[in-house]
C-alpha cells in the first residue's frame, strides 16, 4: 500500500495512539516531547497509522507508540511504519531504535523481532508500578515490559 507519512505538531491522532497505550494521560507523558508521525493512504486524508519517536540520548531514540487502525492491521503497514522510523532515526544520526512492550504481548514481540529488533532488557513490574488498575492483555495481567532494540546500519 502506498502511504503518505508526515510529521504532525497538533491535532494528534489519539484514536490511533490509544490502540497502543492504555490512557490519554499515559500518552501525554511522552507525546509533547516526541516527534509524532501519521500515515495516510496516498489517496485519502484519513490517518490509518501513527508513531511517536522520543529521543533518549544522542545515540538512541525510542518508539513510544506505534499503532495501525484495526481494519488495516496485518496488511504490512506496521512494518512500513517501522521502516520509516528507522529511516528517520538514521537520517537524524541515531545509532539504535528501542521499543518496549508488555511481556504478555506475544504478537507485538513477534512483530518487532520480525522487523529486526532483539530483546535486551526487562523492566520488572513496569505496568503494575505505573498503573493504579491492573491491565490485561491476552487474558494475562501486564506486569513486566520487554525492551527490544534495533541497531541501525547493520
Amino acid at each position: 500500500m502506498n502511504l503518505k507519512i508526515s510529521k504532525v505538531t497538533e491535532n494528534y491522532p489519539y484514536d490511533l495512539l490509544l490502540l497502543a497505550d492504555e490512557t490519554i494521560e499515559g500518552i501525554n507523558k511522552y507525546l509533547f516531547n516526541s516527534n509524532v508521525y501519521v500515515a495516510k493512504l496516498s489517496d485519502s486524508d484519513t490517518s490509518i497509522g501513527a508513531f511517536c519517536m522520543y529521543p533518549i540520548n544522542v545515540d538512541t531514540i525510542e518508539i513510544m507508540n506505534i499503532a495501525v487502525s484495526e481494519q488495516y492491521q496485518g496488511t504490512g503497514i506496521g512494518s512500513q511504519l517501522l521502516a520509516e522510523s528507522f529511516r528517520i532515526a538514521e537520517e537524524q544520526g541515531y545509532k539504535e531504535v528501542i521499543v518496549g512492550t508488555a511481556d504478555c504481548g506475544i504478537k507485538q514481540i513477534r512483530f518487532y523481532e520480525k522487523n529486526g529488533f532483539v530483546k535486551y532488557d526487562i523492566k520488572r513490574n513496569y505496568f503494575t508500578d505505573i498503573y493504579d488498575t491492573p491491565i490485561y492483555e491476552n487474558g494475562v495481567q501486564m506486569k513486566d515490559m520487554v525492551m527490544l532494540k534495533n541497531s541501525l546500519g547493520k
